[in-house]
């Protein structure tokens, strides 16, 4: 025990920092030229282009920090130092090479390993990076976050990426092979919007609040600088070299660039200009505070759904509705809502544990009228085949839900009590018949070939349906898993963890 006491640590949030805020006035940048015109003939409204192909919203990052001018802003749950992580990171030196101001806010989750990176990173004169709501380094880190759970367990989960304060990225994407269809094993599908307009401030506003927030931790109050920081940097520039050659003759590449191409080329009445609301959490729910209304995701989210008059559609990879969800859902049927859920099947999440909470409520929500549909491990998100990824398993990522053909929510929310009541949350809700109907044609186009539809029999016994070669096909197991997992998920059920899921 003293041992393991003696190996804990703390974090020092009281490490100095200096504040700052994002630059409103770029309208000298070539971004602005762009759209500045277009801004002011659509008032209170903003623009809006869905990004569902990976490799595309690659791109339109990769195309963004080429143009930027005078500062950009990222917002991550996670960057992986893979091929497409130091895509990215490259994307940002250039550009701070450039003189452009580079601010990073990253969680902690999944930093492990390469803080010297991030810390070399930071040492640039245009790069400055925090980490938000941090576990103390020094000792075992593992044993510092389960000493400090309840702080620790929250996490950061928003997601944007804003350049010269004109265009904006929202969605569900993190930063790694997986989200981008450049992963060997699985592919993510999942969605971003690329937003500009008065949008471009809220989130520059929200990306604020959080940059200046007590639980953002400039990395040199978590780890000493490295001594000879110039080498360092000289060893990750090699790196990201070797890893951009190795890339260099692959197919993802040329259709990456292709893809730039295509972006370049994107015209303005591409974008659909619509009302909208950015909804997020305040940055103190990572600190454990209970939020007051107008401060929490779920009542704008919440507001949204009330408005339903026909139809809910909900896509979402992790999906635990507890008693309050099911009398949600109950609420809506009651009122003649036609509610469909889609989520991922066992075969395709990539938390089995998480499947475990959802899985003893499926009969409730069949027996109630919600219609239930899991996603295949061999629906390829879109860009994976033509990058070359066709082998490769599918999980769904996209967190989405359409009311009435009218609303589209998209962001970082997945409709579990984590995403509600423990990490910090971020999305937009779009007043636009045109996004939401071509959102809801999109996913009814494919449901019967890239999901199972669960249905109960006349035993009162769960059945997979889907279509294979053109027929109909049942299961009665859960679809392309063996009995060993289904046996671990059933043993899982028995803790007492729905909580955290």
């Amino acid at each position: 025990m003293l041992l393991w006491l003696g190996g804990c640590a703390t974090v020092d949030f009281d490490y100095p920092k200096e504040p700052s805020t994002y630059v409103a006035d770029t309208s000298d940048t070539y971004l602005a030229g762009l759209v500045d015109d277009l801004v002011a003939a659509h008032p209170g409204q903003s623009a809006f282009y869905m990004q569902s192909d990976g490799v595309e919203a690659l791109a339109t990052r990769v195309l963004l920090a080429l143009r930027a001018e005078r500062t950009i802003d990222v917002q991550y749950y996670l960057i992986k130092n893979d091929p497409i992580g130091y895509v990215f990171i490259e994307s940002l030196l250039n550009a701070a090479d450039r003189g452009v101001r580079v601010r990073v806010l990253l969680d902690d989750v999944f930093t492990k390993d390469y803080d010297a990176g991030l810390a070399v990173l930071d040492d640039h004169p245009d790069i400055e990076i925090r980490i938000f709501n941090p576990v103390a380094r020094g000792g075992s880190r593992f044993w510092n976050g389960l000493t400090d759970f309840s702080r620790v367990n929250r996490r950061m989960h928003n997601k944007t990426f804003t350049v010269d304060n004109r265009f904006t990225i929202v969605g569900g994407r993190n930063i790694a092979s997986e989200y981008f269809a450049a992963n060997d094993e699985t592919n993510f599908g999942d969605l971003d919007v690329l937003a500009y307009g008065p949008i471009v401030d809220d989130v520059s506003r929200m990306f604020d609040s959080y940059w200046n927030d007590e639980l953002a931790v400039s990395i040199d109050a978590l780890i000493e600088p490295p001594e000879d920081p110039e080498m360092v940097m000289a060893q990750l520039r090699a790196t990201i070299i070797e890893s951009r050659e190795a890339l260099s003759d692959t197919r993802y590449a040329e259709v990456l660039t292709a893809a730039v191409f295509e972006m370049v080329s994107v015209q303005p009445e591409e974008f659909d200009w619509a009302p909208y609301e950015l909804a997020f959490d305040a940055p103190e729910k990572g600190a454990g505070v209970e939020l007051d209304a107008e401060d929490s995701i779920l009542t704008p989210m919440r507001d949204a759904v009330a408005t339903a008059e026909e139809s809910l559609l909900i896509l979402s990879p992790y999906f635990v509705p507890r008693k309050a969800g099911l009398e949600f859902f109950r609420k809506l049927r009651e009122r003649g809502i036609e509610v469909r859920v889609v989520t991922n099947s066992l075969a395709s999440n990539n938390h089995a544990i998480v499947h475990s909470g959802y899985a003893p409520v499926r009969k409730k929500l069949l027996d109630m009228g919600v219609k239930l549909y899991e996603v295949r491990p061999d629906a390829l998100p879109t860009g994976v085949e033509r990058a070359g990824g066709a082998g490769t398993e599918a999980n769904l990522h996209l967190k989405v839900f359409i009311v009435d053909r009218r609303l589209f929510f998209l962001g970082s929310f997945n409709f579990d009590p984590r995403s509600a009541y423990i990490n910090t949350e971020l999305g937009v809700i779009i007043d636009s018949p045109k996004l939401a109907g071509w959102g809801v044609d999109e996913i009814d186009a494919v449901l019967a070939k890239r999901t199972y539809e669960l249905r109960l029999n006349d035993q009162y016994q769960l059945r997979w349906y889907t279509r294979e070669d053109g027929e109909w096909v049942k299961y009665e197991k859960e679809p392309e898993t063996t009995a060993w997992l289904r046996f671990k998920v059933g043993l899982m059920r028995m803790l007492p963890i729905k909580g955290q899921l």
